[in-house]
């Protein structure tokens, strides 16, 4: 394991799987389980190749890597000093031969990488639109929250100009929104094939929602069991411990 450079208010974290560790500022962001979910709901193929959009610290590609024999990865990250996060864990790693960590701008994607030429793409972007009552747009937690430097459509169509036909979209989000990305994915022949309702506990309503769509796919959607959090507070159920490695 590399030597590790950390910056002012930064810490290292553990992540369960292969020894992996992150870079992390909890003035900044620090990634949740929606993240880990949806590397664990993601499925790559051997070889093939991913991108992450809004990567973060470079939460996904880390743990995809760990989790799926994809052959290669990238993260695409708007923030300068998320990407340099993200570019030193995936260092600290030993992972910069499988992993590039690139600055821009999701609305800019399809000018920085060639169309149709991924496998695989995810993302878990900004959930809340209404960015009213923030007091300050530019801190990168209002970035990672609210929908300032791109929008769901954003996301979505320039998914689907980068996946190959085929390819494979993953997306994890809040079911107050899924209207909106069904129809979305649709309209950008992104076709809804499988989705999975995330609840904290058996008897609340879901938080979370995680859904697949494939470039050109044919109408038919999968809709698997409920994934459930916790069995009791502070006690996972045992899908979520499976999910995180432990």
């Amino acid at each position: 394991m590399k030597e590790v450079r950390l910056k002012s208010k930064e810490r290292l974290d553990e992540l369960q799987r292969n020894g992996y560790r992150i870079i992390q500022n909890p003035d900044r962001f620090c990634f949740g389980m929606d993240a880990v979910l949806l590397s664990g709901f993601a499925q790559v193929k051997p070889d093939g190749t991913v991108l992450d959009l809004g990567t973060g610290t470079g939460i996904i590609p880390i743990l995809l890597e760990a989790k799926t024999p994809a052959a290669h990865l990238t993260g695409l990250e708007i923030q300068e000093e998320s990407a340099d996060m993200a570019r030193r864990s995936v260092e600290l790693n030993g992972l910069s031969s499988k992993i590039d960590i690139v600055t821009g701008d999701i609305k800019e994607a399809d000018r920085l990488f060639p169309s149709a030429s991924f496998d695989v793409v995810t993302c878990n972007p900004p959930y809340m639109v209404d960015s009213h009552g923030l007091k300050n747009p530019e801190e990168p937690k209002a970035i990672a929250r609210h929908e300032l430097l791109c929008t769901l459509e954003d996301v979505i169509s320039k998914a689907a100009v980068l996946l190959k036909p085929g390819g494979h979209f993953f997306l994890v989000h809040r079911p107050f929104r899924l209207p909106e990305i069904i129809t979305t994915m649709a309209q950008y022949k992104l076709e809804p094939k499988r989705m999975q309702l995330v609840y904290p506990f058996v008897d609340k309503e879901p938080n979370m929602v995680l859904i697949e769509g494939v470039r050109g796919g044919k109408p038919r959607m999968a809709v698997e069991k409920p994934l459930i959090i916790y069995s009791e507070p502070g006690v996972y159920m045992p899908e979520i411990y499976d999910i995180y490695g432990y």
